[in-house]
């Protein structure tokens, strides 16, 4: 009798009905695997059913409770008369999946990236300092950008930095907002988050679209930015100049950065504005079995039909993902515009440059400026700078 002992059956369900019981929603919420066979088997029984005049509906011996749990773990038999396989999903639970990714891995790896960008740029600036110009300055300044040009910059950069500034408020809030400012507080900054990004967004897509025609010829790479690459852009010692021609291979690597990432998050924002008339990832998904890439590592073949909520889980998740990773792209470039070198902001400030700073920077495209003249030649009588 001592070495009896009492067979384990699980949590007493009894007082619920065989309905699942708090142990059982704090045991999922821990992460915990709960067996869930006494909710997925409870389908109803057809034996059980009432005699047809003694029937209220035409469940027959299923109940409404029953017909749902059939379909929350697809054991029904459902059919529809439109709509494709996806009509089919009248449970669409991946939205607790979504939200833990959300808070946990893109808020924690998103949080690092951010802020290991901003420590890495504060270290390389208390060790390299700003980038001076090395030469002796002319006087004289050459035109750098046009003003259409500078607009088109600023339009896509100030939309950004409110996309930014508004995307991480809604994604941290909760975290962040809400302990230090409450509920309500939090309810008003949210909402007007939300609608400043989604009208705002038009902005950066006008502005990505101008700086891409006006920019792309230059940005094409050349030999020149093998050369620039080798020496770091220079950029880590001091007297080093590469050659360089409008855009050097650093900047160039930007560019590309900025038009891929950041068309990548409008067609994601998109998706999510008009979620039944742009869905993004079941044929990005039929594309990508094609290739024979998901399965070459291990992942299978893609579901190529997604419902709707489906498609704006995927989207928010991506487009949250490439925003981290161009936001981090941006916080390199405003830091190199701004305090990290001596002259780079007057290019898109007021579009004209100090002649030595180009030479040292960009000497290949104020040789050819000087060639066209269309930039002062060292002798010659120039422009005084501002």
């Amino acid at each position: 009798m001592a070495q009896d002992t009492p067979t384990t059956t699980g949590p007493d369900r009894s007082v619920t009905g065989g309905a699942q019981t708090l142990d059982d929603i704090l045991a999922r919420q821990r992460g915990e695997k709960v067996d869930d066979s006494f909710r997925r088997d409870a389908t109803g029984n057809p034996d059980d059913a009432a005699g047809m005049a003694g029937q209220l509906g035409t469940l027959g011996g299923s109940s409404d409770a029953d017909v749902w749990r059939a379909l929350r773990y697809g054991l029904d038999d459902v059919k529809v008369s439109t709509g494709g396989p996806e009509a089919r999903v009248l449970i669409q639970d991946g939205g607790m999946n979504w939200l833990q990714f959300r808070k946990g891995p893109l808020a924690t790896y998103g949080a690092w990236l951010l802020g290991g960008t901003v420590a890495l740029l504060a270290l390389f600036y208390l060790i390299r300092g700003r980038i001076r110009i090395d030469g002796e300055k002319t006087g004289r300044t050459v035109t750098r950008f046009q003003a259409v040009e500078r607009f088109g910059h600023w339009l896509m950069a100030g939309s950004f930095v409110v996309l930014a500034i508004t995307g991480l408020l809604v994604l941290f809030g909760r975290m962040v907002v809400i302990p230090l400012l409450g509920h309500e507080a939090f309810s008003t900054i949210a909402i007007g988050s939300k609608w400043v990004h989604n009208n705002i967004s038009w902005a950066f897509m006008i502005g990505l679209v101008m700086v891409f025609f006006m920019w792309v010829l230059h940005n094409i790479p050349n030999r020149t930015d093998l050369k620039w690459l080798a020496v770091g852009g220079g950029i880590f010692s001091k007297g080093v100049h590469p050659p360089a021609k409008k855009f050097n291979a650093g900047q160039k690597m930007i560019f590309w950065a900025v038009i891929v990432f950041g068309a990548s998050i409008s067609a994601s924002g998109l998706s999510l504005l008009f979620p039944f008339e742009l869905p993004m990832f079941a044929k990005t998904f039929a594309l990508l079995n094609q290739t024979g890439l998901p399965q070459a590592v291990g992942y299978g073949e893609l579901p190529v039909m997604l419902a709707p909520h489906e498609e704006m889980q995927l989207a928010t998740l991506w487009h949250s993902i490439m925003a981290f990773v161009l936001t981090a792209i941006i916080l390199a470039h405003i830091y190199i515009g701004s305090v990290g070198m001596e002259g780079a902001y007057d290019a898109m400030g007021s579009g004209e440059v100090e002649e030595q700073w180009a030479r040292e920077h960009h000497g290949l495209w104020l040789k050819e400026l000087q060639e066209k003249g269309e930039a002062p030649v060292h002798g010659k009588a120039a422009t005084p700078a501002e």
